[in-house]
């Protein structure tokens, strides 16, 4: 029988959001809107009878669902807020599929992780208003809503009972309506990268709600995310899936991540260059092995990229691993090439190099953090061309943006890292 932990990061576990993303957008946006709208109502009422009196919070509860990537950049953030109450006060509520990425965090204990089940809507119903349930018990006293401006979030903020609820504000801005159910409304500032906006969220808690959203950000340096390590079950296990794949024990090792999640097809590279950059990397490098990783639903396509390469120094490993497993590939390989998706950021916890090819978004807000991620964007007129204002829709259909990034252009930065880390040093 699968066990729970094994259930949430297996490969159809990884790919489940995805596929359910644009059915979660449309009840956010045509449901979650006019419950924003009454909430906002009953909340005015409520006031009317309320006295105000904030004080410093000795719980916080972090509501972030969706982008297993973007929880990796919200580290110092749940850093900072462990600092304030102590991490046997601090929660997560996300989508079940992402609790795997906060458990890597090593900062929350594994009780205070709170998931829902989105294997489908009613699922995702009974299991929302479970966790409200189980929330308001904990009477928690601070809840920071970390999505950009998705209306679901902010509704579980305000129902959670929490007197401080911080989350981002539309205010004059073209952000989507989630109506007032905030106590500490927040500007979204565009220009700041994405680790230190979540960073804000906490620090907004020793902020007058009346100064708001006018405060600052005291401490600008974050901090380090912690190195994954595998145990030695692991390793052996991962050595020998890799050996019955073709690759030898201790044999360099890159690996190429040929597709984004459905949620935005748009930051795909053309598979037709990873084919072309496995080709070069072969040809020129005869020690080297290639392996294309990707999600279970994604096996076919990749099997197919790799016939294209014709040499059996190309593997598929796609759908061969739990989301843990690919971590511990991670932490054995050199490079990884990747598009601007989860695993960039999830590479960012093990030793390996990464590449992050971006386009319709921006490093300058979504890189992961640390010395090994270089990431490569063309930075055309119209790129970045989604945000957090538009829920990441766009009208472009031809990622010209993707297509400037040339197969050269990453092939010598791809081996300019990998003769790094695999000459020896003069």
């Amino acid at each position: 029988m699968m066990t729970q932990q094994s259930r949430l990061t297996s490969p159809t576990a990884i790919t489940r959001f995805s596929s359910n993303a644009k059915r979660l957008l449309a009840i956010d946006r045509y449901i979650g809107a006019p419950v924003c709208w009454l909430l906002t109502g009953l909340r005015n009422i409520i006031s009317i009878f309320r006295t105000k009196s904030l004080e410093k919070p000795r719980s916080i509860l972090f509501v972030k669902l969706a982008e297993q990537g973007s929880t990796v950049l919200a580290y110092d953030a749940v850093s900072r807020a462990v600092a304030k109450v102590g991490s046997a006060n601090v929660y997560f509520l996300a989508f079940e599929e992402n609790r795997f990425v906060v458990d890597l965090l090593q900062l929350i204990p594994y009780e205070n992780v709170l998931t829902i089940d989105t294997r489908s809507p009613l699922a995702m119903i009974c299991s929302c208003f479970k966790r409200l349930k189980q929330i308001r018990n904990l009477k928690i006293e601070a809840c920071i809503d970390m999505e950009f401006f998705a209306r679901s979030s902010a509704i579980i903020a305000f129902l959670s009972g929490a007197k401080q609820r911080v989350g981002f504000h539309t205010y004059f801005g073209e952000g989507p309506y989630r109506g007032d159910l905030l106590t500490h409304r927040i500007l979204y500032n565009p220009h700041l990268h994405t680790s230190k906006t979540f960073s804000s969220l906490v620090s907004a808690l020793d902020a007058d709600p009346k100064q708001l959203p006018t405060y600052a950000l005291v401490e600008s340096e974050l901090r380090a995310l912690p190195e994954f390590k595998a145990t030695e079950s692991e390793n052996s296990k991962i050595t020998d899936l890799l050996r019955s794949n073709g690759i030898p024990t201790g044999a360099p090792l890159v690996l190429l991540n040929a597709n984004a999640s459905d949620l935005l097809p748009l930051r795909r590279w053309n598979q037709s260059n990873y084919v072309s950059l496995a080709r070069q990397l072969i040809e020129t490098h005869p020690e080297m092995y290639i392996g294309f990783t990707g999600a279970l639903s994604e096996q076919d396509q990749i099997e197919a990229l790799v016939a294209e390469v014709k040499s059996a120094r190309c593997v598929s490993l796609a759908g061969k691993t739990s989301l843990r497993e690919l971590l511990v590939i991670y932490s054995m390989a050199h490079v990884l090439v990747t598009n601007d998706s989860g695993p960039a950021h999830f590479a960012a916890l093990t030793t390996i190099d990464t590449i992050s090819l971006f386009g319709p978004e921006t490093p300058l807000l979504f890189s992961a953090p640390g010395p090994r991620s270089h990431p490569l964007w063309a930075g055309l007129a119209c790129s970045p061309c989604v945000n957090a204002f538009n829920s990441r829709q766009t009208a472009c259909k031809n990622n010209l943006c993707m297509q400037a990034l040339s197969v050269a252009q990453v092939y010598t930065l791809l081996t300019s890292l990998y003769d790094k880390r695999t000459q020896p040093r003069a």
